[in-house]
């Protein structure tokens, strides 16, 4: 895989590697990253927050457990959760197989329009996971 692949530009990211993806309607996609899938194996068990729920920034809002370990989810940003990809609690290797797409984990409906802006770009996640 190239380096867009892994870590696409149009997304912004935060260090515990979550990807975030700017929607059209103002809410915000959310994921964890090829790096992160990658690092914990197999993934067999995700947990993710109910739908109306209220988040806060960095705080926990579920789980992803893989053959070698279980780590959190954290929220990107302060908001109401929007949505959530129930097919990942069913299927959760799609998380593997499609971490940018049909893997994704919630939709959030960010409290401020510019909490995207003060996510990490996909240069500095590189530079953060050491993948320049």
């Amino acid at each position: 895989m190239t380096t867009s692949e892994t870590t696409p530009g149009e997304l912004r990211y935060t260090a515990e590697h979550e990807w975030v993806r700017a929607n059209a309607d103002g809410t915000l996609t959310v994921g964890i990253t090829h790096h992160a899938q990658d690092a914990l194996g197999d993934i067999v068990f995700v947990s993710l927050p109910s739908a109306g729920a209220t988040v806060s920034a960095g705080s926990t809002c579920g789980e992803v457990e893989s053959t070698k370990s279980v780590s959190d989810i954290y929220n990107p940003v302060a908001g109401t959760i929007a949505e959530v990809n129930g097919s990942v609690e069913t299927n959760p290797e799609v998380i593997n197989a499609e971490p940018y797409g049909a893997g994704w984990l919630f939709v959030v409906t960010p409290n401020s329009a510019s909490d995207f802006d003060t996510l990490l770009s996909a240069a500095d996640y590189r530079a953060l996971i050491n993948e320049v």
